[in-house]
């Protein structure tokens, strides 16, 4: 049943895709808030799909976190499911992404359109340099900034692997940074096919105000998000559905699982 739900699924997630591509391409010549209706009306309708066909749901906590004014959001990155569905709950976030992701038809229109913050990993310095004056921008329009701090997607239970960019943009900018905790890599796993009925928990913890030393910084932001993290494995492990768990994501949820007792 599983495997029947996640073709479905699959197939239905990238026709629908294109269609709200070519239904949203009049956005591409209007005022850009235009385009915005359209990208949460699309993250809206992924997420009743999800749940409908592959019979996912989302639980969102502590949106209450995040401040009126501008901040950084820094998100655990497991899956795809972020990507699509955090503009629903988000305002017009500035999502800092691979340089790459601006060339591919279609999509990097939106990408150019809706003013995200591309970096070229292979210039180093100079990269951050850009990405920190496109941040400072997007700020002062009235925008979050959106990061995943450990550049990629990694699967649920993997080591921390934080880079520095984080850091350089929470030194550089003077806001709140915003840690987000999710499981979602259970449910919605990367490089697989298959997607997993249960609960996916997006979880957003009290910010970190401006004034730590950067190596104090990305220690506080680590030790926000990954007893969360691993929080969340539990939960999903305790389930009245859980989800298949890999080696890494049993030990991450059995540690965290001891440290509560």
């Amino acid at each position: 049943m599983i495997i029947a739900r996640s073709l479905l699924f699959n197939v239905l997630f990238y026709l629908h895709l294109i269609v709200w591509m070519f239904i949203s391409l009049p956005s591409l010549v209007l005022p850009g808030r235009y385009v915005w209706y359209f990208t949460r009306g699309w993250a809206k309708s992924s997420a009743w799909l999800l749940r409908v066909v592959a019979g996912t749901k989302v639980e969102v906590r502590g949106l209450e976190n995040v401040p009126k004014t501008g901040c950084i959001l820094a998100s655990k990155h497991q899956s795809m499911w972020e990507t699509v569905s955090l503009f629903e709950y988000f305002d017009r976030p500035a999502v800092i992404l691979k340089r790459e992701l601006m060339f591919i038809p279609m999509f990097g229109w939106y990408a150019l359109k809706t003013r995200m913050i591309p970096i070229n990993r292979e210039k180093g310095s100079t990269a951050l340099k850009g990405m920190l004056g496109r941040a400072k921008e997007e700020l002062a329009n009235g925008r979050p900034i959106l990061i995943y701090p450990e550049g990629t997607r990694r699967p649920a239970g993997a080591p921390p692997a934080y880079k520095f960019g984080v850091a350089k943009l929470y030194a550089d900018l003077g806001v709140p940074v915003v840690p987000i905790a999710l499981n979602s890599g259970l449910y919605w796993p990367r490089r697989e096919f298959r997607r997993f009925p249960g609960t996916i928990i997006l979880e957003i913890l009290p910010p970190i105000a401006p004034g730590l030393s950067t190596e104090a910084f990305l220690v506080e932001l680590q030790n926000a998000i990954e007893p969360v993290a691993n929080r969340l494995l539990v939960e999903a492990a305790q389930s009245s559905t859980p989800p298949p768990f890999s080696e890494q994501a049993r030990a991450s949820a059995a540690l965290a699982n001891g440290a509560g007792r």
